[in-house]
């Protein structure tokens, strides 16, 4: 739903007196701040996605648990962790390790 319908109902129902006038200036705030910060949300995510690199610094094969956890703020032997638990349940670890090796670039 748009914000602007949103506000189309807040004004009805204040004008239909189910809200009074602090209550409809408090609830129109409010949906008006949220429509401003979910943008930069949105830049923010798609930020970190295009900054996520392979590590030079932190690898033990090719860098990719070691970019995860600098871009995620995490440590890298979580991510490790993390894989080698995805290898264990059908491969799917491995497969994705290679995925990010061969299509994230590096530093």
């Amino acid at each position: 739903m748009a914000i602007s319908d949103e506000v189309a109902k807040l004004q009805e129902l204040h004008q239909r007196g189910a809200l009074t006038d602090d209550e409809f200036g408090r609830a129109k705030a409010r949906l008006l701040n949220e429509g401003e910060t979910a943008a930069p949300q949105a830049a923010a995510a798609l930020n970190a996605v295009n900054a996520f690199r392979l590590s030079r610094n932190d690898r033990w094969i090719g860098g990719v648990c070691g970019g995860i956890a600098r871009s995620s703020g995490m440590e890298s032997w979580l991510i490790r962790l993390l894989f080698c638990v995805l290898l264990v349940c059908g491969g799917v670890g491995v497969l994705l390790y290679v995925l990010l090796w061969i299509f994230v670039p590096s530093e």
